[in-house]
């Protein structure tokens, strides 16, 4: 009886769930695609590029320094689609370059040609790239510094261009998911034990 009237409350307590709509999986899929680049490489990008753009009042040397910093920041995003880890034998999480025949540098004894290079890896490296260009050239100081009159004559497709952009990476990405655990990149779970390869 006791069960009886405990499982009614929780019928009670529980609420009916919503469907979502279309807006609301759009923001939810565009949330998302700050955990599909590297943290690190997106932390310092907007710690320095205030600094760095003198907060978009830029001269030529601070033009030179914010472009120098967008590249770097960039080719980080590209690069670490390439990276992976795994945990080897003695249960150490191990980094490495993803190559057509595994991860470089390799344990020995280990077979790690399932974490080979595939055509997936290009398509999220050019996302993340994507992704990490509409963030860093539409970014404030970014604006005021490259393109000043940008802002003032454009300002509909500075603020269309990231919801586009964002919501085909977030198709792809939700479509095509990526199972690599990089350089920079979070965990899919907090303590990660093993690591899958990328299908």
């Amino acid at each position: 009886m006791a069960a009886a009237s405990t499982e009614s409350e929780n019928l009670i307590e529980t609420p009916l769930s919503k469907p979502k709509t279309i807006t609301q999986s759009t923001f939810e899929g565009l949330g998302s695609l700050v955990h599909l680049l590297p943290t690190g490489t997106i932390f310092l990008f907007q710690f320095l590029n205030p600094i760095l753009s003198n907060n978009g009042d830029c001269s030529q040397a601070n033009m030179v320094l914010s472009g120098a910093l967008i590249v770097f920041c960039g080719f980080s995003c590209f690069f670490s689609s390439f990276t992976d880890s795994y945990t080897d034998s003695k249960g150490d999480k191990q980094y490495g370059i993803v190559t057509r025949t595994g991860i470089w540098p390799g344990s020995d004894g280990e077979d790690l040609s399932k974490y080979k290079l595939r055509v997936g890896d290009f398509v999220h490296a050019f996302l993340c790239l994507l992704v990490f260009a509409v963030l860093a050239l539409l970014d404030t100081n970014s604006v005021k510094c490259f393109y000043p009159s940008f802002a003032s004559t454009q300002k509909t497709l500075l603020i269309a261009s990231p919801m586009v952009i964002g919501s085909i990476a977030s198709t792809v990405f939700v479509l095509f998911p990526n199972q690599r655990h990089g350089i920079g990149y979070l965990s899919s779970t907090p303590e990660q034990k093993s690591d899958s390869p990328s299908e």
